[in-house]
């Protein structure tokens, strides 16, 4: 249970709280434990010698510490309501932010529903573990230790006996305890496998039904459906032994009782009064262990969740800046790549680059092409230093994007990515995603310069549009060009685009291309180069410069008419695109 005591440090923010949740509770087991010598007395001095004004008395005097023990009760339980919250709050929120600084090679080992399982349910679970702990799991040891105390103040040999039955007690219920938290490790994985298999399907709705692979998709999550229900019942089942092999220990207990406080009676060593407290704390005594037996799943299981959460907070990113790292002044756009390897660490052991030297001067615009695979995307994420070099480096001006902090870097690098995401929210919030406080005018400007003002003014509520989840009530080709309004806005000074024109029509993907050429070292241009990715020809026959890249290495590298002369990669992709038509196109929706 030793990630259960890394919890300490969320809940110390609310240790005043905290504290006095547990003093009230300490008041709430004083009574409690108080009332079997009341009833003791009752006995004794009231019901035996016919005493009605002790009967009375001594009643009120229960009824009044019953009273005091429900106030207590509630005042303890609303305060472990507050601190189990605040610190799940505060543990969601470190969560988020620390996901939130993971380089995209963390993200690679990270699954999309992993993360969302320990975001939600497992600090769930952990709530309602502190919850527990600062109501049950402190009453139990307290009412155990208090009515040990009390039973060998009453008659020492019945708290021997006590002495022996409790670490009995105690052994089996930690023997179960430590057999089922790695069965509720196993459990966490399935259900994180359930809902990996969720989203995907979530996400991927449209695919289905287009590929009439519903019935597949139903069995993939039935089999791990059952699979989950398996582990489940194997871990109840163990569990089921635990409870009332716990009552059976308890029983033994109130016999013994029973049978040596009668002896001791008859001897007149003892009192009937005596007799009804003794059995009220052997069961104090007991039962608390018999409740915690009834836990046993459920701490196993906060355990296991715990874990989980810390395997993530105690990642490290593998991006960070360096201790020498300073902000990056404003940049001419000068991008090179100097004998660059590059490896997906853990993934493959085969370099993706492999000996990759580049330079885009200022003001170039300069393409990548090649097959699938070949390394164009790759190519482009290290220079906003989305991965880093595995040999070599990259420089920006000249300097080696290591050395400057990642924020300075990638505010002056801007990049419309593969694959196009937008967030709920209105058209006009995602175009100002990385500016903001923009204005207007300049996210209408954006929105022209990207060819998205006409259909985005076309809808009844034009910027102020609410889009549905990942832009689903948009077209693709609407989506990459707001997502190209959105990396304008941001004033970059080198601007990547991985195939973010795809979606679009010729036409205006001629539009795009002609209006960020305005903006490439123009009179009021902001960027200064161009890094562009490409599968149709059209999009980049025009660029400065164009670089095959076949295999993880540079292919060729010249204009467009100087790869025709030169490079058969180039060539034979330029037929299979336009054959003998300089300008043609296709057309992709």
């Amino acid at each position: 249970m030793k990630s259960i005591a890394h919890l300490w440090r969320f809940v110390k923010p609310y240790d005043r709280q905290a504290v006095l949740g547990l003093l009230l509770l300490a008041v709430v087991v004083a009574v409690d434990l108080a009332l079997p010598r009341l009833l003791q007395q009752l006995i004794n001095t009231g019901i035996q010698q016919r005493d009605m004004g002790a009967i009375l008395n001594i009643s009120l005097v229960m009824v009044g510490l019953t009273l005091v023990s429900a106030a207590g009760t509630v005042g303890s339980m609303l305060f472990a309501v507050r601190v189990s919250q605040m610190a799940a709050t505060d543990m969601r929120r470190e969560l988020f932010v620390h996901i939130q600084s993971f380089s995209f090679a963390n993200l690679d080992r990270l699954p999309t529903g992993q993360l969302v399982t320990r975001l939600t349910s497992d600090i769930s679970q952990v709530a309602q573990f502190i919850w527990m702990t600062m109501r049950s799991f402190v009453r139990a040891p307290l009412m155990m230790v208090g009515s040990l105390i009390l039973v060998f103040l009453t008659n020492w040999q019945l708290g021997l006996l006590m002495l022996v039955l409790m670490p009995i007690t105690i052994v089996i219920f930690m023997f179960y305890a430590s057999k089922a938290q790695p069965l509720f490790m196993q459990v966490l994985r399935k259900l994180e496998r359930l809902n990996t298999i969720l989203q995907e399907n979530l996400a991927g709705v449209r695919v289905v039904r287009a590929f009439v692979r519903a019935s597949h998709e139903n069995r993939r999550f039935d089999a791990t459906n059952v699979d989950l229900m398996g582990r489940a019942i194997r871990v109840e089942r163990m569990l089921a032994v635990l409870a009332p092999t716990l009552r059976l220990l308890v029983n033994l207990g109130l016999v013994a009782v029973v049978w040596f406080g009668g002896v001791q009676v008859v001897e007149g060593n003892l009192n009937v009064g005596q007799i009804v407290a003794l059995s009220n704390y052997v069961w104090w005594v007991m039962m608390p262990l018999v409740m915690l037996s009834l836990s046993v799943g459920f701490i196993s299981s906060a355990d296991a969740s715990t874990q989980r959460i810390f395997e993530v907070l105690d990642s490290q990113p593998e991006l960070v800046d360096e201790a020498r790292a300073q902000a990056l002044p404003a940049v001419e756009g000068r991008v090179a790549l100097e004998n660059v390897v590059f490896t997906y660490g853990g993934y493959d052991e085969t370099a993706v680059l492999e000996g990759i030297n580049l330079v885009v001067e200022p003001g170039e615009t300069v393409a990548l092409v090649g097959a699938t695979g070949a390394g164009k995307s790759t190519l482009i994420n290290l220079v906003p230093r989305f991965y880093d070099v595995s040999e070599g480096r990259v420089t920006l001006d000249g300097v080696d994007v290591r050395d400057v902090t990642l924020d300075s870097l990638r505010a002056q690098v801007g990049a419309v990515l593969q694959e196009t995401v937008l967030f709920s929210g209105t058209i006009g919030d995602n175009i100002r995603y990385g500016r903001p406080d923009a204005r207007d005018e300049e996210v209408v400007a954006a929105a022209r310069a990207a060819q998205a003002h006409d259909f985005i003014t076309s809808f009844p509520a034009g910027y102020d549009t609410l889009i549905g989840q990942r832009g689903v009530n948009l077209s693709g080709g609407q989506k990459q060009r707001v997502a190209i309004a959105r990396a304008l806005l941001a004033r970059p000074r080198v601007l990547i685009m991985d195939d973010s024109t795809s979606s679009v029509d010729v036409e205006t993907e001629g539009k795009i291309l002609s209006a960020l050429d305005r903006l490439v070292a123009g009179a009021d241009g902001y960027i200064r180069t161009r890094l562009v990715v490409a599968q149709r020809i059209s999009t980049i026959m025009n660029a400065d410069r164009i670089v095959v890249l076949d295999r993880g290495r540079i292919a060729a590298n010249g204009t467009h008419r100087e790869l025709l002369a030169s490079s058969p990669i180039y060539r034979e992709i330029y037929q299979s695109q336009l054959g003998n038509h300089e300008g043609g196109g296709s057309h992709e929706g």
